[in-house]
Protein backbone atom coordinates (compact mmCIF):
# COMPACT_ATOMS: atom_id res chain seq x y z
CA UNK A 1 0.00 0.00 0.00
CA UNK A 2 1.42 3.30 -0.94
CA UNK A 3 1.74 6.58 1.57
CA UNK A 4 -0.77 8.53 2.32
CA UNK A 5 1.37 11.24 2.17
CA UNK A 6 4.53 10.87 -0.37
CA UNK A 7 6.85 13.71 -0.13
CA UNK A 8 9.89 14.34 -2.63
CA UNK A 9 12.86 16.46 -2.53
CA UNK A 10 10.86 19.61 -1.80
CA UNK A 11 11.95 22.66 -1.26
CA UNK A 12 10.52 26.16 -0.68
CA UNK A 13 12.00 29.38 -1.20
CA UNK A 14 10.57 32.65 -0.59
CA UNK A 15 11.44 36.20 -2.41
CA UNK A 16 12.52 38.97 -0.53
CA UNK A 17 13.51 42.66 -0.32
CA UNK A 18 16.31 41.18 1.38
CA UNK A 19 16.86 38.43 -1.45
CA UNK A 20 15.82 34.65 -1.59
CA UNK A 21 15.01 32.75 1.85
CA UNK A 22 15.99 29.00 1.85
CA UNK A 23 12.83 27.77 4.03
CA UNK A 24 12.69 23.71 3.12
CA UNK A 25 15.82 21.85 1.05
CA UNK A 26 15.30 18.41 -0.42
CA UNK A 27 12.49 17.25 1.90
CA UNK A 28 11.90 14.05 1.46
CA UNK A 29 9.52 11.54 3.87
CA UNK A 30 6.21 9.54 3.69
CA UNK A 31 3.41 9.69 6.08
CA UNK A 32 1.90 6.50 6.20
CA UNK A 33 -2.28 6.04 6.72
CA UNK A 34 -3.08 5.11 10.60
CA UNK A 35 0.09 7.03 12.19
CA UNK A 36 0.99 9.84 14.31
CA UNK A 37 4.05 11.89 13.47
CA UNK A 38 5.58 14.30 14.74
CA UNK A 39 7.37 17.08 14.10
CA UNK A 40 10.02 18.81 15.70
CA UNK A 41 12.50 21.28 15.75
CA UNK A 42 13.82 25.09 16.67
CA UNK A 43 12.01 28.17 15.72
CA UNK A 44 12.76 28.63 11.95
CA UNK A 45 13.68 25.29 11.50
CA UNK A 46 11.46 24.99 8.36
CA UNK A 47 8.36 23.52 10.96
CA UNK A 48 5.50 25.88 10.11
CA UNK A 49 6.67 26.59 6.01
CA UNK A 50 6.15 22.52 5.73
CA UNK A 51 3.10 22.90 7.37
CA UNK A 52 2.06 25.62 5.19
CA UNK A 53 3.06 23.15 2.45
CA UNK A 54 0.71 20.64 3.68
CA UNK A 55 -2.19 22.56 3.79
CA UNK A 56 -1.50 23.80 0.48
CA UNK A 57 -1.48 27.47 1.62
CA UNK A 58 2.44 28.71 1.31
CA UNK A 59 2.02 32.58 0.17
CA UNK A 60 2.47 33.96 -2.84
CA UNK A 61 5.79 34.91 -2.67
CA UNK A 62 7.37 31.34 -2.35
CA UNK A 63 8.67 28.99 -4.98
CA UNK A 64 8.00 25.27 -4.15
CA UNK A 65 9.95 22.47 -6.23
CA UNK A 66 9.72 18.85 -5.81
CA UNK A 67 6.50 16.94 -5.22
CA UNK A 68 4.23 16.76 -2.00
CA UNK A 69 1.71 14.12 -2.81
CA UNK A 70 -2.06 13.36 -0.59
CA UNK A 71 -3.11 9.56 -2.17
CA UNK A 72 -1.26 10.11 -5.09
CA UNK A 73 -2.04 14.11 -6.23
CA UNK A 74 0.55 16.08 -6.03
CA UNK A 75 -0.86 19.16 -3.71
CA UNK A 76 1.67 21.54 -5.85
CA UNK A 77 0.39 20.78 -8.92
CA UNK A 78 -3.45 20.97 -8.02
CA UNK A 79 -5.67 23.79 -9.60
CA UNK A 80 -6.82 26.23 -6.98
CA UNK A 81 -10.33 25.09 -6.94
CA UNK A 82 -9.15 21.23 -6.18
CA UNK A 83 -7.24 22.49 -3.62
CA UNK A 84 -9.97 24.51 -2.36
CA UNK A 85 -11.92 21.45 -2.05
CA UNK A 86 -9.15 19.39 -0.22
CA UNK A 87 -8.91 22.04 2.53
CA UNK A 88 -11.53 20.82 5.25
CA UNK A 89 -12.92 18.00 2.66
CA UNK A 90 -9.64 16.13 3.15
CA UNK A 91 -6.97 17.94 5.23
CA UNK A 92 -8.03 19.96 8.42
CA UNK A 93 -5.74 21.75 10.96
CA UNK A 94 -5.51 22.40 14.38
CA UNK A 95 -3.51 25.93 15.62
CA UNK A 96 -1.46 26.94 18.30
CA UNK A 97 -4.33 30.00 19.31
CA UNK A 98 -8.36 28.43 18.34
CA UNK A 99 -9.61 31.79 19.48
CA UNK A 100 -7.91 33.53 15.67
CA UNK A 101 -9.64 30.57 13.84
CA UNK A 102 -12.93 31.20 15.33
CA UNK A 103 -15.13 34.23 14.33
CA UNK A 104 -16.23 35.86 17.69
CA UNK A 105 -19.16 36.93 16.59
CA UNK A 106 -20.14 33.72 15.23
CA UNK A 107 -22.27 30.82 17.50
CA UNK A 108 -20.33 27.59 18.00
CA UNK A 109 -23.26 25.80 16.55
CA UNK A 110 -23.04 27.93 13.34
CA UNK A 111 -19.38 27.40 13.46
CA UNK A 112 -19.67 23.32 13.36
CA UNK A 113 -22.35 23.30 10.99
CA UNK A 114 -20.49 25.51 8.64
CA UNK A 115 -17.51 22.95 8.72
CA UNK A 116 -20.05 20.69 7.57
CA UNK A 117 -20.30 22.29 4.39
CA UNK A 118 -18.80 19.76 2.48
CA UNK A 119 -21.15 17.13 3.11
CA UNK A 120 -24.56 17.89 0.67
CA UNK A 121 -26.40 14.17 2.33
CA UNK A 122 -27.25 16.35 5.30
CA UNK A 123 -29.67 19.02 6.02
CA UNK A 124 -28.59 21.75 8.60
CA UNK A 125 -30.44 19.68 11.41
CA UNK A 126 -28.83 16.98 10.75
CA UNK A 127 -25.62 18.78 10.78
CA UNK A 128 -26.45 20.77 14.22
CA UNK A 129 -26.83 17.20 15.54
CA UNK A 130 -23.69 15.68 14.11
CA UNK A 131 -21.50 18.84 16.08
CA UNK A 132 -23.52 17.78 19.12
CA UNK A 133 -22.59 14.45 19.16
CA UNK A 134 -19.15 15.45 18.80
CA UNK A 135 -18.83 18.18 21.36
CA UNK A 136 -19.84 15.24 23.35
CA UNK A 137 -16.91 12.99 21.99
CA UNK A 138 -14.56 15.71 22.70
CA UNK A 139 -15.27 15.75 26.36
CA UNK A 140 -17.50 19.01 25.99
CA UNK A 141 -20.39 18.65 27.83
CA UNK A 142 -24.01 20.49 28.23
CA UNK A 143 -23.45 20.35 24.42
CA UNK A 144 -26.50 21.96 23.38
CA UNK A 145 -25.75 25.03 24.99
CA UNK A 146 -22.61 25.20 24.20
CA UNK A 147 -23.82 25.57 20.35
CA UNK A 148 -25.86 28.81 21.44
CA UNK A 149 -22.15 30.72 23.13
CA UNK A 150 -19.51 32.16 20.97
CA UNK A 151 -16.04 31.48 21.15
CA UNK A 152 -15.03 34.21 23.96
CA UNK A 153 -17.45 32.36 26.37
CA UNK A 154 -15.19 29.59 26.55
CA UNK A 155 -11.76 28.64 28.32
CA UNK A 156 -8.86 28.48 26.11
CA UNK A 157 -8.86 24.54 26.69
CA UNK A 158 -12.75 24.31 25.59
CA UNK A 159 -12.03 26.66 22.38
CA UNK A 160 -9.41 23.81 21.71
CA UNK A 161 -11.54 21.13 21.71
CA UNK A 162 -14.17 23.03 19.60
CA UNK A 163 -11.36 23.58 17.12
CA UNK A 164 -10.49 19.63 17.48
CA UNK A 165 -14.15 19.05 16.88
CA UNK A 166 -14.64 21.51 13.83
CA UNK A 167 -11.77 19.28 12.54
CA UNK A 168 -13.08 15.87 13.21
CA UNK A 169 -16.63 16.95 11.74
CA UNK A 170 -14.75 17.40 8.07
CA UNK A 171 -13.81 13.86 8.25
CA UNK A 172 -10.05 14.52 7.65
CA UNK A 173 -7.52 12.03 5.91
CA UNK A 174 -4.92 14.32 7.09
CA UNK A 175 -5.02 16.03 9.96
CA UNK A 176 -2.51 18.71 10.99
CA UNK A 177 -1.98 19.86 14.74
CA UNK A 178 0.09 22.81 14.65
CA UNK A 179 1.11 23.47 18.18
CA UNK A 180 -2.07 23.19 19.51
CA UNK A 181 -1.22 23.04 23.69
CA UNK A 182 1.02 26.30 23.26
CA UNK A 183 -1.25 28.66 24.48
CA UNK A 184 -2.46 26.46 27.22
CA UNK A 185 -1.61 25.58 30.80
CA UNK A 186 -0.11 22.50 31.57
CA UNK A 187 -3.22 20.48 32.92
CA UNK A 188 -5.06 21.33 29.89
CA UNK A 189 -2.16 20.80 28.03
CA UNK A 190 -2.09 17.17 29.32
CA UNK A 191 -6.04 16.70 28.35
CA UNK A 192 -5.67 17.88 24.85
CA UNK A 193 -2.82 16.14 24.19
CA UNK A 194 -4.74 12.75 25.89
CA UNK A 195 -7.63 13.91 23.80
CA UNK A 196 -5.56 13.32 20.47
CA UNK A 197 -4.81 10.28 21.11
CA UNK A 198 -8.16 8.99 21.95
CA UNK A 199 -9.53 10.65 18.42
CA UNK A 200 -6.52 9.25 16.56
CA UNK A 201 -8.97 6.09 15.91
CA UNK A 202 -11.40 8.44 14.36
CA UNK A 203 -8.98 9.72 11.48
CA UNK A 204 -9.44 8.04 8.15
CA UNK A 205 -5.34 9.32 7.77
CA UNK A 206 -2.54 10.44 9.64
CA UNK A 207 -2.02 13.43 11.72
CA UNK A 208 1.18 15.64 12.15
CA UNK A 209 1.61 16.96 15.52
CA UNK A 210 3.78 19.91 15.22
CA UNK A 211 5.34 21.15 18.72
CA UNK A 212 8.40 22.26 20.61
CA UNK A 213 8.05 20.08 23.69
CA UNK A 214 9.16 16.73 23.05
CA UNK A 215 7.99 14.84 26.06
CA UNK A 216 4.56 15.26 23.90
CA UNK A 217 5.97 13.99 21.01
CA UNK A 218 6.72 10.74 23.46
CA UNK A 219 3.11 10.20 24.40
CA UNK A 220 1.45 10.82 21.16
CA UNK A 221 4.16 10.07 18.11
CA UNK A 222 4.69 6.94 16.69
CA UNK A 223 7.33 8.39 14.60
CA UNK A 224 9.11 11.49 14.47
CA UNK A 225 11.34 14.01 12.35
CA UNK A 226 13.80 16.41 13.60
CA UNK A 227 13.94 19.61 11.81
CA UNK A 228 16.87 21.94 11.39
CA UNK A 229 17.79 25.43 8.90
CA UNK A 230 14.94 23.51 6.30
CA UNK A 231 16.23 20.22 6.51
CA UNK A 232 14.56 16.90 8.01
CA UNK A 233 18.29 16.15 9.43
CA UNK A 234 17.23 12.98 11.42
CA UNK A 235 13.47 10.54 11.67
CA UNK A 236 13.09 7.34 12.88
CA UNK A 237 10.23 5.52 15.58
CA UNK A 238 9.79 7.57 18.23
CA UNK A 239 10.74 5.48 20.90
CA UNK A 240 14.37 4.64 19.51
CA UNK A 241 15.04 7.46 18.34
CA UNK A 242 14.66 9.09 21.70
CA UNK A 243 16.97 6.42 23.51
CA UNK A 244 19.71 6.29 20.28
CA UNK A 245 19.53 9.40 18.37
CA UNK A 246 21.80 9.56 15.59
CA UNK A 247 21.94 13.03 14.79
CA UNK A 248 24.14 15.55 16.97
CA UNK A 249 21.25 17.93 17.22
CA UNK A 250 19.03 15.16 17.72
CA UNK A 251 20.86 14.69 21.13
CA UNK A 252 21.57 18.34 21.92
CA UNK A 253 17.73 18.71 21.62
CA UNK A 254 17.00 16.05 24.20
CA UNK A 255 19.65 17.19 26.31
CA UNK A 256 18.01 20.94 26.61
CA UNK A 257 14.39 19.21 27.27
CA UNK A 258 13.36 20.29 30.45
CA UNK A 259 11.84 16.90 31.23
CA UNK A 260 14.83 15.08 31.01
CA UNK A 261 16.61 17.29 33.64
CA UNK A 262 17.34 15.62 36.76
CA UNK A 263 16.98 18.02 40.00
CA UNK A 264 17.32 21.59 40.16
CA UNK A 265 19.81 24.00 37.48
CA UNK A 266 20.35 27.56 38.10
CA UNK A 267 20.13 27.28 34.63
CA UNK A 268 18.89 25.74 32.08
CA UNK A 269 21.00 23.54 29.27
CA UNK A 270 21.15 25.34 25.65
CA UNK A 271 22.84 24.74 22.53
CA UNK A 272 25.67 26.62 21.75
CA UNK A 273 25.80 29.07 18.58
CA UNK A 274 22.78 30.20 17.01
CA UNK A 275 20.33 29.01 13.98
CA UNK A 276 21.76 30.23 10.49
CA UNK A 277 20.42 32.71 8.41
CA UNK A 278 18.34 31.28 5.73
CA UNK A 279 19.27 33.65 3.46
CA UNK A 280 22.79 32.45 3.51
CA UNK A 281 23.07 29.44 4.62
CA UNK A 282 26.49 27.82 5.24
CA UNK A 283 27.95 25.26 1.88
CA UNK A 284 27.80 21.92 4.12
CA UNK A 285 25.80 20.56 7.37
CA UNK A 286 23.91 23.61 8.33
CA UNK A 287 24.33 22.10 11.54
CA UNK A 288 28.26 22.26 11.44
CA UNK A 289 29.07 25.70 12.90
CA UNK A 290 27.58 24.58 16.35
CA UNK A 291 28.45 20.57 16.44
CA UNK A 292 31.64 19.82 18.35
CA UNK A 293 31.84 16.95 16.36
CA UNK A 294 32.38 18.21 12.77
CA UNK A 295 35.17 18.31 10.00
CA UNK A 296 35.78 19.96 7.23
CA UNK A 297 34.12 17.76 5.26
CA UNK A 298 31.02 18.39 7.06
CA UNK A 299 31.62 22.10 6.71
CA UNK A 300 32.03 21.69 2.94
CA UNK A 301 29.23 19.47 1.65
CA UNK A 302 25.68 18.24 2.86
CA UNK A 303 26.41 14.23 4.27
CA UNK A 304 24.16 11.54 2.63
CA UNK A 305 21.85 10.03 5.33
CA UNK A 306 22.82 7.29 7.46
CA UNK A 307 20.17 4.49 8.09
CA UNK A 308 19.03 3.94 11.71
CA UNK A 309 17.87 0.58 12.65
CA UNK A 310 14.28 1.01 13.12
CA UNK A 311 13.80 1.91 9.47
CA UNK A 312 14.33 5.91 9.26
CA UNK A 313 18.16 8.35 9.17
CA UNK A 314 20.02 10.60 10.11
CA UNK A 315 21.93 12.92 7.94
CA UNK A 316 25.48 13.04 9.66
CA UNK A 317 28.90 12.38 8.52
CA UNK A 318 29.86 11.22 12.05
CA UNK A 319 27.04 9.91 13.43
CA UNK A 320 26.85 9.42 17.66
CA UNK A 321 26.75 5.33 17.24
Amino acid sequence: MSALVDIDRLSVVYDTPDGQVQALTDISLSIERGEVLGLVGESGSGKSTLVSALLALLPGNAQSHGRLALEGRDLLSLPARELQRLRGGGIAAVFQDPFTSLNPVVSIGDHLVEFQHHDHSRNRAEKRKCAVEMLARVGISDAERRLRQYPFELSGGMRQRVAIAAALLTQPRLLIADEPTTALDATTEAQIVALLKQVRGEVDGAIVFVTHHLRLVAQLCDRVAVMYAGRVVEIGATAQLFAAPLHPYTRALLDCDPASIAGTRRRLPTIAGSVPSLLDLPPGCSFAPRCSRATAACRERCPPPVPRHDGGWALCSRPLQ
